[in-house]
């Protein structure tokens, strides 16, 4: 009876802890979360506000595109809220940062033919064909493209952390939000982003170098040398 009550207090005691630590993680998890929203906030401008911005390029984050070959919903709003930007005079230069890690995958050639079938000359629109995260498109937009102020256009529960991690890669970045409409599944979307934000916070304390980062393509120059 005394080694049961032993180890039964053992196990309350491991329970406790146990809780504990879950506790302390959830906190510092909401902290993170607050920090990340809060430092970004005041960098969310309108598109009227991004048009006297004169930033180096407007950088429109990839999302998926159907099988079909055509944008996402998602990735039509950023497409179309870049366009906006460009037309405005936000910038004179497009980058379009996706995944195109696999010869049967293509974001980045689908959002250049949308702006290009928009009338932005070719010459005008980037490709960052290795842009796989967030942090790998924003990394490379400041070191492959040489972009120093950059339009970042994403929804705005994606925008907090696109431009919190601009911030703390020494990226002068504004950011103007697409959403016109509420998107199915969003709820999961937004779980996964509390979650993001977390794992970039501690990314950018650390600061790895993307998976590719190759010679210099500078947003100065002519966008048809990112053509594959």
């Amino acid at each position: 009876m005394e080694k049961a009550g032993k180890r039964g207090s053992k196990l309350k005691k491991a329970f406790i802890i146990l809780l504990i630590i879950v506790l302390l993680l959830c906190a510092a998890s909401a902290v993170i979360n607050l920090l990340v929203i809060k430092r970004a906030s005041e960098r969310i401008i309108s598109r009227q506000e991004a048009g006297a911005a004169e930033a180096d390029c407007v950088l429109v984050l990839g999302a998926g595109v159907t099988e079909s070959g055509n944008p996402s919903l998602m990735l039509a709003e950023r497409l179309n809220e870049g366009l906006g930007l460009y037309w405005a005079g936000a910038s004179d230069t497009l980058l379009m940062s996706g995944d195109h890690g696999r010869s049967d995958y293509d974001e980045v050639n689908v959002m250049k033919d949308y702006a290009v079938g928009a009338g932005v000359p070719s010459s005008r629109v980037f490709m960052d064909h290795a842009g796989f995260s967030t942090y790998e498109s924003i990394y490379r937009a400041r070191d492959v493209f040489k972009a120093e102020k950059v339009i970042i256009v994403t929804q705005k529960y994606h925008l907090y952390r696109a431009l919190y991690i601009a911030d703390r890669l020494g990226l002068e970045a504004f950011g103007v939000a697409c959403d016109t409409r509420e998107y199915a599944g969003q709820s999961y979307r937004d779980i996964r982003e509390y979650a993001a934000r977390v794992k970039d916070f501690l990314v950018c304390i650390v600061k790895p170098e993307p998976t590719y980062l190759g010679e210099a393509i500078p947003v100065s120059g002519d966008g048809d040398a990112t053509n594959d």
